[in-house]
């Protein structure tokens, strides 16, 4: 985007001066320089600063670390308190007592890093689909998270259970967990992962969101923490625009950085579509629009 700066005294000082100046001989143009192919066939990409910022900014590592450390710190003084619990008050349908201790994990920018690919859609000039992300899931090469797999070891072999809950598709269950373990994290077994077709009975799904899971575990689990990348990894949001997402975060204001811990993703996530009025059928034009209509000038 190109920016007109002001007309300053400053700058009108310096157009008099070179006004001013002795006429030079003239002297011959230097050739214009030229353009390297990637110039020519790389399409610009608004998704392309948030990779790149994800993959090789030192300050997103550290983000991460000082998360999961953070976490580790407070969560042992979580586990002796028996009425500590990190499940919103819509998902908690079991009293605590009695449960077993547990952490909750979103997967996807939150324990693995997909920003491979990403980084290839944007090479590529194609949008995300089922398909490529399916293919890349089943490569098993997403690469464990900064502290992810100190804070999760930690968890486990203090007796915390470690439970995953993702969004990826049934058929991406087998290839999940096989990552999982090739990155180091622990994976007590398959009931450790509640993938999209996890059906919990007597709960209704709702599309994507979450709540039926949190409850499953919550059957189960006195919850400790909670993590991800998300909004909708901690809570169900009713309505996915500025207000809404507001509305369903304020009563937890208090539970960010003791129970719930939220990681930065910058490339994807429900605060994308919340701009354009969740409409992806819409012309990628139309949403870059509202998208830009929503930023702040003050």
């Amino acid at each position: 985007m190109s920016i007109r700066l002001p007309v300053t005294a400053t700058v009108l000082g310096l157009l008099s001066a070179c006004a001013a100046a002795p006429t030079q001989p003239p002297q011959k143009a230097a050739a214009p320089a030229a353009l390297t192919p990637a110039a020519t066939t790389i399409a610009a990409n608004d998704n392309l600063n948030a990779v790149a910022w994800s993959q090789t900014a030192i300050e997103h590592d550290l983000i991460y670390l000082q998360t999961y450390r953070d976490a580790q710190s407070r969560l042992l003084a979580a586990l002796k308190d028996p009425h500590w619990d990190a499940l919103p008050k819509s998902d908690r349908t079991t009293p605590l007592k009695g449960l077993k201790p547990a952490i909750v994990l979103d997967i996807d920018e939150t324990v693995l890093d997909n920003s491979p690919y990403q980084a290839r859609l944007i090479q590529g000039g194609g949008d995300f689909n089922e398909a490529s992300w399916a293919a890349w899931c089943k490569e098993e090469n997403a690469r464990a998270l900064p502290g992810a797999v100190e804070f999760t070891q930690f968890a486990a072999k203090h007796g915390i259970a470690v439970i995953y809950i993702s969004n990826r598709a049934k058929d991406l269950d087998a290839a999940t967990l096989a990552n999982l373990h090739k990155a180091g994290l622990p994976v007590a077994g398959p009931s450790a992962f509640l993938g999209l077709g996890t059906v919990v009975p007597d709960c209704e799904q709702a599309g994507s969101d979450k709540g039926c899971h949190r409850q499953l575990v919550g059957r189960h689990y006195r919850v400790l923490m909670q993590f991800g990348d998300q909004i909708g990894d901690f809570v169900d949001v009713m309505a996915n625009n500025a207000e809404g997402r507001q509305k369903a975060m304020t009563p937890y204001l208090p539970w960010i950085g003791s129970r719930w811990f939220v990681l930065p993703n910058p490339t994807y996530g429900s605060w994308e579509p919340a701009l354009f009025d969740n409409d992806w059928a819409a012309p990628h034009q139309e949403q870059r629009r509202q998208k830009i209509n929503a930023l702040r000038v003050q």
